[in-house]
């Protein structure tokens, strides 16, 4: 059973979850200003023989602050360690996806003797450059006449008045359609908000910034996995897995959301990488 509770960290309360039993790992969610709930239920297969901690991070979420709070990197890091402190699993095993890996990153960079390893799905790209590449390939995405004329068609359905909640149900799907190799495959995903304001500040924070010297001088495991299909561009994951020394999985039928387009595959590669009960994964090497 998951246990949710509010922990505060520095002056921000953060609503966690945990569930298992076992080594510790933590799970970032992406965004940024998203929340943890849309990573289940698939996330929690991974919750055998081992713990799952996830959180809010600030200012999404459960986890909302003040205007007047900063939400930027610096901040998400410093909440990120603090967490590590109060779960005390230093150095800790980080599983991140999407904006949630570039966090783990970010992290190890700041922090490289407090991680033990990393497990990144479907990583933000480690440059502004390829975040871009990212953007630009999305929006060329959702101009997908199918996608398009879907929209149309259930704006023009009368759904919106008969079924409010399976209109914003099917709204979200379309919405995030373009992440997917198989757009039908949308519906599977556990439905999310992303905090505007959050996701803008993190962005801003960020700059025109470009992680490689640092990420080369990096020594931790690490295990990147990426989706053929992922709008964010296979070279980016293919750069981050070059200068973090790490293998790369391509999941071949998968866009930006393999643990829903393949769940079976996702599942087994992680838990042969993330520390178990019994006897635990040998150190990853470069393929």
């Amino acid at each position: 059973m998951a246990i949710e509770q509010h922990f505060t960290i520095g002056s921000v309360s953060l609503h966690t979850r945990t569930v298992g039993t076992g080594p510790g790992v933590i799970v970032l969610h992406g965004g940024p200003g998203a929340h943890h709930d849309y990573l289940l239920p698939q996330f929690d297969a991974l919750a055998r023989d081992r713990t799952l901690h996830y959180y809010d991070q600030r200012g999404g979420g459960r986890s909302p602050v003040g205007r007047e709070v900063p939400v930027g990197w610096r901040e998400q890091v410093a909440d990120l360690d603090g967490l590590i402190d109060h779960w005390r699993l230093a150095p800790a095993t980080i599983l991140g996806y999407s904006w949630g890996a570039l966090l783990a990153m970010l992290h190890a960079i700041e922090h490289p003797e407090r991680v033990a390893r990393l497990g990144l799905v479907s990583p933000a790209a480690a440059t502004a450059h390829g975040r871009q590449e990212f953007e630009d390939r999305f929006a060329e995405r959702m101009r997908d006449p199918r996608i398009q004329q879907r929209r149309e068609a259930l704006q023009q359905s009368g759904m919106r008045e008969r079924d409010p909640e399976t209109y914003r149900k099917r709204l979200f799907e379309l919405s995030v359609a373009g992440y997917f190799a198989d757009p039908g495959k949308a519906k599977d995903l556990t439905p999310f908000r992303v905090t505007g304001r959050t996701q803008d500040a993190v962005w801003k924070s960020l700059g025109d910034y470009d992680l490689g010297d640092r990420l080369r001088r990096l020594s931790v495991p690490a295990l990147i996995m990426h989706g053929r299909h992922d709008p964010i561009p296979l070279a980016c994951a293919e750069h981050t897995a070059k200068l973090l020394e790490a293998p790369l999985e391509v999941f071949e039928y998968s866009g930006h959301v393999p643990y829903v387009e393949e769940f079976e595959k996702f599942v087994g590669v992680l838990d042969e990488f993330l520390p178990k009960s019994g006897p635990q994964p040998s150190a990853v090497s470069s393929s």
